[in-house]
């Protein structure tokens, strides 16, 4: 790592956001409407009707929203891990609440960069990880770890911040001074939640759309508020972004096929890939691995 790596590394340890707390407030409105959005979200996404039988790690799972819609579509084994204390308390809160203590769901705080923490879980038949791996300072580096958590034959899900260049570099100052501090925070929910809601109501009122439906929970919203999803817009930092393309060929230079992608264009939010994992490149993967203990 170069010296000004480490430095912006370091720099975005301090100025984190806490992601945890804004999933916090996310959870005091959240109602069986929003849990059904993310189920019917989640299927479209994997492309199934259910996932009896199958395993599920929820690498970054905030609230662990999308760790119940896995458990209510049937999946027989649901991890989930996040960096933010706080978000591993919004899924422990969410799974007793709506999935009781004795589901097939397992919640622990946990670090995609740690490969010690990363060996002693082995491998999933889905890995999703739903816009976090640009949050960690090290993003090609948790695209890379992510990868070996998929069984052979698996699906792995990620969803990475597109890249709008010189746009990137806006974004990631007005980001950086949200984190600064409470008035930064102020500074900037104030210039841009006006902005946000301003943009929609006019979109919304020039296709003659009810203004209200974009604030109500569908499965194109994930099951998300739109509240919190800007929050963590201007506040999601560190903040890292990939060309799509870029994505898809580092996949598949390790032995992954795009299955299915979703872009934005050139708008900001979450370019979103499913790739499958080759039953020979998980093969050799562990061949190398065997070899390398020996």
């Amino acid at each position: 790592m170069t010296e000004s790596e480490e430095s912006f590394r370091e720099d975005s340890r301090d100025h984190r956001f806490a992601f945890g707390k804004n999933w916090a407030k996310f959870l005091k409105g959240l109602d069986e409407a929003r849990i059904l959005a993310a189920v019917e979200s989640l299927k479209q996404l994997l492309r199934v009707e259910s996932l009896e039988g199958q395993s599920l790690l929820d690498v970054g799972s905030g609230s662990g929203l999308f760790s119940l819609a896995a458990l209510r579509l049937g999946a027989t084994n649901v991890r989930s891990f996040d960096y933010d204390p706080d978000s591993v308390k919004c899924a422990t809160w969410l799974r007793e609440r709506f999935a009781g203590t004795e589901a097939a769901w397992v919640i622990e705080q946990g670090d995609i960069l740690d490969l010690q923490y990363l060996e002693a879980l082995g491998t999933f038949d889905i890995v999703y990880s739903w816009g976090v791996l640009h949050h960690t300072g090290k993003m090609w580096q948790a695209l890379d770890n992510i990868s070996q958590l998929v069984c052979a034959g698996g699906k792995l899900v990620v969803a990475i911040y597109n890249d709008q260049g010189w746009l990137t570099s806006y974004w990631k100052i007005v980001k950086h001074i949200y984190n600064t501090g409470s008035a930064g925070k102020a500074l900037m929910r104030a210039i841009f939640i006006p902005y946000f809601f301003g943009g929609s109501l006019f979109k919304d009122l020039l296709h003659f759309t009810n203004p209200l439906d974009r604030y109500r929970s569908s499965p194109s919203r994930r099951g998300m508020s739109m509240l919190t999803d800007w929050d963590d817009w201007l506040g999601g930092y560190p903040f890292e972004v990939a060309k799509p393309q870029t994505v898809i060929e580092f996949y598949e230079s390790k032995g992954f096929s795009l299955e299915r992608v979703v872009l934005v264009g050139g708008k900001l939010g979450c370019n979103e890939f499913a790739f499958l994992r080759s039953s020979i490149s998980a093969e050799a993967g562990l061949r190398a691995t065997q070899t390398k203990d020996h």
